[in-house]
Order: structure tokens, then C-alpha cells, then sequence
């Protein structure tokens, strides 16, 4: 048995600590958040599954229902009700060939998951990291609201330090954070190939999610939503989702439910309030659509720095701190080191768990 610090509770860090407690390890998991799930956040009220993160995964994968198996709610997954999307033209919506939208947004995905969809869990992508805490919380130690502020090897195993100064060993470490936090955990034992990672380019989200009375949208709302071509002639509005119709149970009867994603710029996303960013989401969609009446309910999800960008110098930068990290216990893990998406950061969990030394 191995004494393992996970630092991380999103879909990475927790995949790890599921693994290595099923192997027979001691596990801690340290997460900075008073919650575990990072960008899978999902909010369940007045009959509305609101989604401030991920919508869902890719149709094809195979890893998230694998690990959805495993905390016994693979019956929770729910299909893609809908396939067509559409752009905004400047006028009015005109429906796309399939993969169309995925490719003019620039997803970071295969080209083959393109126009096959997505898949989500009937209350939202929440659902997967609550119940993978609830799986290791009777054999791991959860230390939420726990920040890491360095990790640096030993001759056998690392030291964990948390921000309050307190160093504490363990036998191996997988880091399952940002690039910019692992950055920030490992310069000091590591220098220039961890601090390196500073410089990978970051996208910053926003998102506004407004619910409607049914009656109050002039359209029937047949796809999963529509992409805008050119943001700056729709108010900044990149895409639009037809959440109500493109999952099943996102809204109560007699509503829907729509979600805008914004790109914003670092000023908007740090100055302007809530209510603005929803006057901006409301006006940008009355010339999309027909609208009759004001929404009902908003909601917004602000994700600052939270999009790595996978070219060719962020990958460089990953590979050669891993390979100094290679000499010692610690890995990395997520999909901010090793592909975009849901599916990916399990995968990079699942090799992280594999490549640590065993005892």
C-alpha cells in the first residue's frame, strides 16, 4: 500500500483517487474549492438543469460511461434528443451539415466526433463527480477548500505543502490541476520547464443561460442550437444552445431553456455584473429569434482562464516537464495537459494512475 496525494477535484483527480483506493492505497485528495467537479457544475432548480460547465460528452466515448459504471449511475446517461444545428446569417437561422458547427467553432475534438453529438446524465454533468466523491469518501481523505502551494520530491516519494505551510509526505503525487497551477506547485523543485507553462495560451467563457415560457419563443426550437459566424454583429454571442431541446428533463413543462457562450474580453469579464451580462444575452437573441416576452430566469457562468489552447508549444511545454517529472513519483493529469474534454482527462487519468511506481 501507497500513501498518494492527489491534488485536484475535477474528473482527473477524482478518477485517480478512485483507482488507486480500488488498488488498495491510501489516498488524499487536496482541493482548493469547497466542491469537488471544477468545469462540471450543474444546478437543479424549479424543474431547470442549469449547466455553468460542460454540457455533456462526446457521443462516442467510451471512458465516461466506463466510469459511470463503476459508481453505478451508467443508467443516468442520457442520449442527444436532436442533431440538426444551424448559424445565424444576420437575418435568421440556416441549418448546417452535420459536424458543420463543431468545425466553424474550432472544437478541439477528433474530426470524427464531429455532428455525432453528445451525451450528458439526467441531472446534469454534475452527476459524475458527485457520485465518484461519494465512491472514495469511505476510503480517501476529501480536504476541500484546501489549497497546495508546493510539491517538491524527496529521495523516496514527495512533500505535499498546503498554503497554510504545513508539508506532508507521501509516496507519489498526481497533480490534476491547471497548466498555470501546476506551473505554480512545481517551479520552485523544477525551474524553467514547469515555469514554462505559464506562457500556454488560455481562453476565458462566459456563459448566460436564460429560461423562457415556451410561448414566449417564436421558434420551434428543432436542433441543438445555433452558431454565429461573426460574434461582434450579435452582441459578442458566439454560439446558442437549445438546452431544453437538445437534452431530455432540461426544463419544466411549458418552458425552455437557451444558453448563450460568450468569449469575453478580460475587462468585461472581470467589470461588468450579472445583470448586464444578461441584458446583453437578451438583446443579442431578440435579433436571432423571435421573442415575445422577457426570460423568466437567469443564470451566469463565468470561466476566467479556463480553456487551454493545444498547439504545438503547449504540448512541447508538457512534454518536457514530464519528462523531468518522469525521474520522481509525481504525474500530471487532466485534460489541461493532455487533450480537451470529458473523455480525455479520464483517459489522462487512467495513464497517470498506471505510470506511478508501485510499492
Amino acid at each position: 500500500m501507497q500513501r498518494i496525494a492527489v491534488i485536484g477535484g475535477g474528473i482527473a483527480g477524482l478518477t485517480v483517487a478512485l483507482l488507486r483506493v480500488t488498488a488498495g492505497d491510501d489516498v488524499v485528495l487536496f482541493e482548493a474549492a469547497s466542491t469537488v467537479g471544477g468545469q462540471l457544475s450543474s444546478e437543479l432548480t424549479a424543474g431547470f438543469v442549469v449547466e455553468h460547465g460542460a454540457e455533456g460528452f462526446v457521443a462516442r466515448s467510451e471512458a465516461v460511461p466506463a466510469l459511470a459504471h463503476r459508481v453505478s449511475i451508467v443508467d443516468h446517461v442520457v442520449e442527444q434528443l436532436v442533431h440538426t444545428s444551424f448559424r445565424f446569417d444576420g437575418e435568421g437561422l440556416v441549418a448546417l451539415a452535420p459536424g458543420e458547427a463543431g468545425r466553424m467553432l474550432g472544437f478541439q475534438v477528433a474530426s470524427e466526433e464531429l455532428g455525432r453529438g453528445i451525451r450528458s446524465f439526467q441531472h446534469g454533468m454534475a452527476e459524475l463527480p458527485e457520485r465518484l466523491a461519494l465512491a472514495i469518501q469511505e476510503r480517501a481523505e476529501l480536504r476541500l477548500a484546501t489549497p497546495v502551494s508546493r510539491i517538491t520530491p524527496r529521495t523516496s516519494g514527495v512533500t505535499v505543502f498546503t498554503a497554510d505551510g504545513v508539508g506532508q509526505e507521501f509516496d507519489a503525487a498526481v497533480v490534476a490541476t491547471t497548466a498555470r497551477s501546476a506551473s505554480a506547485l512545481l517551479s520552485d523543485a523544477f525551474g524553467h520547464p514547469a515555469s514554462a507553462l505559464r506562457q500556454s495560451a488560455l481562453l476565458s467563457s462566459l456563459t448566460v443561460t436564460l429560461a423562457f415560457e415556451r410561448a414566449a419563443v417564436g421558434h420551434p426550437l428543432d436542433g441543438t442550437g445555433f452558431i454565429v459566424p461573426s460574434p461582434e454583429g450579435l452582441g459578442g454571442v458566439r454560439a446558442v444552445t437549445f438546452a431544453s431541446s437538445k437534452l431530455p428533463n432540461r426544463a419544466p413543462p411549458g418552458h425552455v431553456l437557451l444558453r448563450l457562450f460568450f468569449r469575453p474580453s478580460d475587462r468585461d469579464l472581470r467589470e461588468l455584473p450579472d445583470d448586464e451580462w444578461v441584458e446583453r444575452a437578451e438583446r443579442a437573441l431578440a435579433h436571432a429569434l423571435p421573442l415575445l416576452a422577457p426570460s423568466v430566469r437567469a443564470w451566469v457562468s463565468r470561466w476566467p482562464d479556463a480553456l487551454p489552447v493545444f498547439d504545438d508549444a503547449h504540448r512541447a511545454r508538457v512534454a518536457a516537464l514530464e519528462a523531468e517529472l518522469a525521474r520522481y513519483p509525481i504525474r500530471l493529469a487532466g485534460a489541461a495537459f493532455h487533450g480537451s474534454g470529458i473523455d480525455a482527462a479520464i483517459r489522462s487519468a487512467e495513464s497517470a494512475t498506471l505510470s506511478l511506481p508501485r510499492a
